[in-house]
């Protein structure tokens, strides 16, 4: 028991390290960025797109700041502007696919995973999405009526404010990322030396496998969706390391998770202004099944196309 909790321990140390070192550079330069006209110029340059996914052009703000903050200050941003049901509802499905993306994707791309790819789903999701409830929804034109009002925080006077803020955010996010990811490595090592591991592993292999990744993969998969894409990463970081999980398996999982992660909190965290959250909750869950079964299909039939394309060479 002593040697697992020390192994557990050091895992989980030696993974808030690595992803510490790309949570703290990137939140600080966030918190930066966003006392720049940067997020103004993001705000203008979406703007146009706005009316052919059923938004008017105040949308653009709490989309921008969504990406490029996190899901709170998408929401503090929407509470701030009038919108109609239905607008309301296609930025929540948005911003559960596509948010907080600088810290998120850089720490994903940690892992090994092209940071193309992160970027096309999350945000190929999240348009895609509102494209499509655009065009199928004809209802939701009432003004959305909201559960509580935002409270605004106090906009740092000057720079050496400015960077304070950004010291504390970015400490916090480590701070958080230990409590976190130590004793969940902890726990997987608990897991993995009494057998729990493997027998989940068995009991997932046909969800895994009809996603087209192999059983390894599974305690990635649940990690990521109940604690978010960054505590999984720290767990895919893990499972490439002990696992043997191989780069396919990798990004399939990836996939899966930059579409569907953290499911309980991202998903309860619209309860407020959206009311019922299961809409939110099937769409999340439908596209990333769908889109990791085909990606996973196309791939398998390449794979095997190309071998037996090296075997009519022999």
């Amino acid at each position: 028991m002593k040697q697992t909790l020390k192994k557990g321990l050091q895992t989980g140390l030696e993974t808030t390290w690595t992803l510490g070192k790309v949570i703290f550079p990137v939140t600080l330069i966030v918190s930066f960025l966003q006392h720049t006209p940067l997020i103004d110029w993001m705000v203008h340059f979406i703007t146009p797109v706005m009316k052919v996914i059923g938004l008017n052009g105040d949308a653009a703000i709490p989309l921008v700041i969504g990406n490029f903050l996190n899901l709170y200050a998408a929401i503090g941003a929407i509470l701030s502007i009038d919108f109609t049901i239905k607008e309301v509802f296609i930025l929540a499905v948005m911003l559960s696919f596509s948010h907080n993306l600088l810290i998120e994707t850089t720490v994903a791309s940690k892992v090994g995973v092209k940071l193309w790819i992160i970027l096309s789903v999350r945000l190929g999701l999240a348009f895609f999405s509102a494209f499509i409830i655009n065009l199928f929804w004809d209802g939701g034109g009432e003004k959305a009526q909201y559960g509580f009002i935002s409270q605004q925080d106090a906009v740092p006077s000057d720079w050496g404010m400015i960077l304070l803020e950004g010291l504390e955010k970015a400490a916090m996010g480590v701070i958080q990322l230990a409590a976190i990811v130590i004793p969940l490595m902890i726990a997987i090592q608990f897991m993995k030396d009494l057998g729990w591991v493997d027998a989940f592993s068995k009991k997932m292999e046909p969800v895994t496998e009809m996603l087209g990744m192999k059983r390894n993969t599974s305690t990635t998969l649940a990690a990521g969706l109940i604690f978010g894409l960054a505590y999984g990463a720290g767990v895919m970081l893990q499972a490439v390391k002990e696992d043997g999980v191989e780069h396919r398996d990798l990004t399939l999982a990836f996939i899966f998770l930059v579409a569907c992660h953290a499911v309980i909190e991202d998903t309860l965290i619209f309860v407020p202004i959206v009311g019922s959250v299961w809409p939110l909750l099937l769409i999340r869950l439908f596209a990333a099944i769908l889109l990791t079964m085909i990606i996973g299909f196309v791939w398998k039939k390449q794979a095997h196309i190309g071998k037996r394309g090296t075997v009519y060479e022999h």
